[in-house]
């Protein structure tokens, strides 16, 4: 176990956060920390990285956080260079200073050993322990890491010598992420890891942390990043924690089925207490029955009682509007349309017809808002044309705005909304408000005083209102919680209505969308599809570029033979007449097929072991070790598809042997 915390209490003034908490990390466990927004995620992650204090650690001895040795802690937290005119490298270098330190030493023992004499064993001793100190802290490989992950963040390999204070502060803050994860720490804390990353950006972020050798604590709304990469679950609801095994989908069947058997065997000890005090009530009073009667009271004292189970913590909105006016099938025609700013990003064609949800997905910095905002008429086109169907009213949702703008910060729930619909009674206002989750005291919340969540709930509210055809949506689900993003999900669904939307959320677009309009670098492709079979259609054809790629270069090298056995077919000298020999040939090509066949067999048993290796029970907690078989059973794999196109390949050339 590298770290446990034992009932902690956390209190901000006379407000609870969390109380008689227990929380363990073990080994390389990958542990998702969920629940509603202010239930006190972040907090835990404070408690653990030293932020904070328990409430409670001076009171109670049974209280405390026990660790197992020194255990290196990493917590992204607020975004602040010490120098802004240092160069991106040279600032994420830092993290590689015991590297440099290690190297610098072994560069003065070499130079020092042609002069060492008597103390050169020493030398060699204290060079040879700075060769596997080199080797643990991955030394030889940090710089390319390094390389590789800033590439995967989106960045070029020009920007590393640029200064940091020329990045903007999203920017600055993918370089400290990128920092924290080079340093490696054996407990790496992370809130919401995946906001404000593109999709093959959270893709290798999830390879990344799978195979990460320590622990890692996340906190995310990313349903589908939690089971990609977590294998433990903690929830925080009503001030208390409890620990499921298993990834986010497996915490809530879990939870379901406890919460079932928990109120099944409530009712059953209710119809039983129940049963005994009629019995004891009927009989109390007759002479033969009164041992009876005090002995059934005495069960129901010594009965260890069931608490009343409580329900889902699961208020949230449940607002379900339909558009005024129906639009004619074809909603939207986009032909060629030239998007961006100072320069195009991206050229975009597509077609958007009544009752679809278009997901459009892809890198950061295609276009993808930029798109929304051009066919708002937000930013002027650089190119081609639109077409809006007849009947069509638009609602549009900016999740940016919608977080960060300047309205009064003063000015209440109540309101603002009013001030958009002057002509609403206060009963319709308070009505259509509560329908997004604000109460009757929450109307009365001042806008600076509103979370992310809240914000973007109501500028929901003000734009369904409206009643509009096309929902035209970017990030809709950022700074939501799980259950204000199923609650969002269920409203769409049920929405006769079509909608445009941009999000990074592969669950919630899993959910919603019935097609795709996938930004990539070779430009903008549309599938009439769910993103399920988006996603088959992806990979097949990654695998067929991949396979034409592996017979371009099979093909190459055979040309090049070919080209050499025309010219000099049995290795002959310049001058010498070429003699064929088919015999000789098919020979050749035959002991060929036989010795692939043989590695393939070879190759097919060692795969056999490996698997019978990844299944021995004695191994099921040595996570170092499976990652080691688990990567040879899939190099062995690769090796085993490279030799059957081999044999293929050579068995071909046979057949045309004759």
């Amino acid at each position: 176990m590298r770290y446990q915390i034992r009932h902690a209490l956390v209190q901000y003034g006379a407000e609870t956060i969390i109380e008689d908490t227990n929380f363990e990390i073990h080994d390389r466990e990958k542990i998702a920390v969920v629940g509603r927004n202010g239930c006190g995620k972040t907090t835990l992650l404070k408690l653990i990285a030293g932020d904070i204090e328990m409430s409670n650690s001076s009171s109670d001895e049974s209280c405390g956080i026990v660790m197992q040795g020194k255990q290196s802690i990493g917590f992204l937290k607020q975004i602040s260079f010490p120098d802004t005119e240092i160069s991106v490298e040279d600032e994420i270098k830092k993290v590689f200073s015991e590297v440099f330190a290690v190297r610098r030493r072994m560069t003065e023992i070499e130079q020092s050993l042609e002069f060492a004499g008597e103390d050169s064993d020493r030398l060699l001793n204290e060079y040879s322990n700075l060769q596997k100190q080199n080797e643990a802290l991955e030394g030889d490989s940090c710089e390319r890491e390094m390389e590789i992950m800033f590439q995967k963040f989106g960045f070029d390999l020009e920007d590393l010598q640029r200064p940091i204070g020329t990045f903007s502060g999203g920017q600055q803050t993918k370089i400290a992420f990128i920092k924290l994860l080079l340093s490696k720490p054996d407990i790496l804390l992370l809130d919401e890891p995946t906001n404000h990353l593109d999709l093959p950006t959270i893709e290798w972020l999830e390879g990344y942390l799978k195979n990460y050798k320590n622990a890692v604590v996340i906190v995310s709304h990313d349903r589908a990043f939690l089971d990609r990469v977590t294998t433990v679950t903690y929830e925080i609801e009503y001030h208390h924690i409890t620990r499921y095994a298993g990834n986010y989908s497996a915490f809530v069947r879990q939870k379901e089925e406890a919460l079932a058997k928990q109120e099944k065997d409530y009712e059953a000890q209710q119809a039983e207490i129940k049963r005994l005090n009629e019995w004891i009530e009927k009989w109390k009073n007759t002479p033969t029955k009164v041992t009876a009667a005090r002995s059934k009271k005495k069960a129901i004292e010594h009965m260890v009682l069931i608490e009343k189970p409580r329900k889902f913590d699961t208020t949230t909105f449940k607002a379900y509007f339909s558009p005024y006016q129906v639009s004619y099938s074809e909603v939207l025609n986009v032909k060629k349309l030239k998007i961006g700013y100072d320069r195009e990003l991206s050229e975009v064609s597509f077609k958007l017809m009544r009752g679809e949800r278009l997901a459009i997905i892809g890198e950061n910095g295609k276009g993808k808002s930029t798109l929304l905002k051009t066919i708002m008429g937000l930013v002027p086109a650089l190119g081609g044309d639109f077409i809006i169907g007849n009947n069509v009213d638009l609602g549009y949702f900016d999740q940016q705005y919608a977080v960060v703008n300047d309205e009064d910060p003063n000015q209440t729930v109540l309101e603002n909304f009013w001030e958009m619909y002057p002509k609403l009674t206060n009963n319709e206002v308070r009505s259509t408000l509560g329908a997004f989750a604000f109460s009757q005291e929450e109307v009365e919340k001042e806008l600076g005083q509103l979370s992310g969540g809240e914000r973007v709930r109501l500028a929901l509210c003000k734009m369904f209102y409206t009643r509009p055809n096309l929902l035209i949506l970017d990030e809709p689900t950022n700074h939501m919680d799980i259950l204000g993003k199923e609650s969002l999900e269920q409203m769409l669904k049920t929405y006769t209505g079509t909608v445009l939307f941009v999000s990074h959320d592969r669950y919630f677009i899993d959910q919603i969308a019935t097609g795709i309009l996938d930004f990539t670098d070779k430009g903008v492709i549309q599938y009439n599809c769910t993103y399920k079979e988006y996603l088959e259609e992806r990979n097949k054809i990654e695998a067929l570029v991949a396979s034409k790629n592996g017979n371009a270069k099979s093909s190459g090298a055979g040309k090049e033979t070919a080209q050499k056995s025309d010219s000099d077919p049995n290795g002959l000298g310049a001058g010498q007449a070429p003699v064929k020999n088919p015999g000789k040939i098919r020979a050749r090509i035959e002991r060929k097929i036989q010795k692939l066949n043989e590695q393939l067999q070879a190759n097919d048993e060692h795969i056999d072991e490996l698997k019978e290796q990844l299944a021995d029970p004695e191994l099921s907690s040595d996570y170092e070790k499976l990652m080691e078989i688990q990567k040879e059973i899939e190099a062995a794999e690769a090796l085993a598809e490279d030799l059957l196109n081999q044999i293929l390949e050579t068995e071909e050339e046979l057949e045309q042997q004759g």
